[in-house]
């Protein structure tokens, strides 16, 4: 009598048991279909961008495969001669092709070195103005140039600098003759690093402003208590409180290190200073849409993103080592 009792108290344990395991997961898919249903609004406005990126992004690069050909317009991608690395060895046993992608290298390295701390510095310095319409207008004022193309600013920059422009009246009153600003590989360089950091300086000060939101007043209250001056507060407070958005635009910035703006180049170089302006973006404008060398200037292409993307996983490895890592 005892057993029985025993085996039917162990069937009613198990059944219970699986009673509620039925009910946890018939639980469980209500509460995913509900969650999906609720998120169906969602799905449907990420779907263009999905689109998007694998119309743009990802379906192009199957184009990519011209680096490897000897492509022609007659034969087409598929049809044209298999040619395997050779693109690869004629780039980089050309003069040319090395002297551009040092240049790339050095005006990429210089914009990051120079224009980087910019718009933080011009961050900061905004979020401690506290008469409102001042600081409204100096927005406004340095975000401006960023709606502006390249072509305007570049037509701007060169009649500045140009030999009868308004820099040279200035520098022919005070030493007597003008200065060939635009045809000094040194001042054309400067030229092109501050038009840079003029018209990119204001909007990218957005994002620090955001990240500056976030910090809170009273770590200021207390080191103003404790007598902590500005320069302190801003080492001690601000910087590390912005440390991960700074982290992660300089690695966003790593990744557009061989991604000269083929605008901005274009608008201010000449002959004259090619061996400092002819880059990667714009070799391949001038040899492969006009000089019709598409599978050479694609291997061009191809070593200028695999360059982009090691340095993008260094600098996260980098960071990751300090947990400001990006992924």
């Amino acid at each position: 009598m005892k057993a029985n009792t025993r085996s039917e108290a162990v069937l009613r344990l198990d059944s219970s048991r699986q009673s509620s395991r039925q009910s946890g997961s018939s639980r469980r898919r209500f509460w995913q279909t509900r969650r999906f249903k609720n998120n169906v609004p969602l799905w449907v406005m990420f779907v263009p961008v999905i689109a998007f990126y694998i119309i743009f992004k990802y379906t192009p690069m199957l184009g990519l495969v011209i680096a490897f050909k000897n492509y022609t317009f007659y034969e087409g991608v598929w049809g044209s001669q298999w040619v395997g690395m050779d693109n690869f060895t004629n780039l980089f046993t050309q003069a040319q092709s090395v002297q551009i992608i040092r240049n790339t290298l050095v005006l990429s390295i210089l914009s990051v070195l120079v224009s980087f701390p910019f718009p933080i510095a011009l961050a900061i310095m905004l979020n401690e103005v506290r008469n409102k319409f001042f600081k409204k207008s100096v927005q406004t004022l340095v975000y401006l140039p960023y709606f502006f193309s390249w072509v305007i600013v570049g037509g701007l920059v060169v009649t500045i600098f140009a030999q009868t422009g308004v820099a040279n009246v200035l520098v022919e009153k005070l030493l007597g003759k003008p200065f060939p600003f635009l045809f000094k590989e040194w001042s054309w360089v400067s030229i092109f690093l501050g038009s840079g950091i003029w018209k990119d300086a204001g909007f990218n000060a957005i994002i620090y402003l955001a990240a500056l939101t976030s910090i809170d007043p009273s770590l200021y209250e207390a080191a103003s208590m404790d007598g902590a001056g500005k320069w302190k507060q801003i080492r001690n407070i601000t910087l590390p409180g912005i440390s991960p958005t700074i982290v992660i635009m300089l690695i966003l910035a790593m990744g557009r290190v061989m991604e000269v703006g083929f605008d901005h180049v274009y608008v201010l170089q000449n002959s004259i200073v090619s061996g400092i302006s002819e880059v990667i973006s714009t070799y391949i404008y001038a040899i492969g849409l006009q000089g019709g060398q598409f599978s050479l200037t694609a291997a061009l292409g191809m070593f200028d993103s695999l360059v982009a993307l090691t340095l993008v996983l260094i600098s996260n490895a980098i960071a990751r080592r300090f947990n400001k890592g990006l992924w």
